[in-house]
C-alpha cells in the first residue's frame, strides 16, 4: 500500500488500487480526525480523497495492482517456494 494525502485537507491514508473501480483505503485514527468530510457525518468515504487518489493514479504516483502478482509484494514476483514450482 502507498501513502496518499488528500489535496483538500492533507489527511494521509494508505491506498492500494486494484482497478478503476476497486480501491482499498486504510484510514488511521489521525487521518480520520484530520478529514473534514468524515467526522460527524457517518460517511465511509471522502469525495476529496477519492479525487486525490484518482489524481495520484493519473500522474503515475500510485500504480494499479494486478491480480497476476501478490499484493503483499507490491508487484514483485515471489521466488518459488515448492520444488515443483521451480
Amino acid at each position: 500500500m502507498d501513502e496518499v494525502s488528500c489535496r483538500s485537507c492533507g489527511a494521509c491514508v494508505l491506498v492500494e488500487k486494484f482497478s478503476p473501480q476497486h480501491t482499498s483505503v486504510q484510514w488511521t485514527g489521525a487521518a480520520r480526525a484530520h478529514c473534514t468530510e468524515l467526522p460527524g457525518r457517518g460517511l465511509h468515504t471522502c469525495a476529496a480523497l477519492r479525487d486525490s487518489v484518482d489524481e495520484a493514479v493519473r500522474s503515475g504516483e500510485l500504480g494499479v495492482s494486478t491480480r497476476d502478482t501478490d499484493v503483499s509484494t507490491r508487484g514483485r514476483t515471489l521466488a518459488p517456494t515448492r520444488e515443483h514450482d521451480r
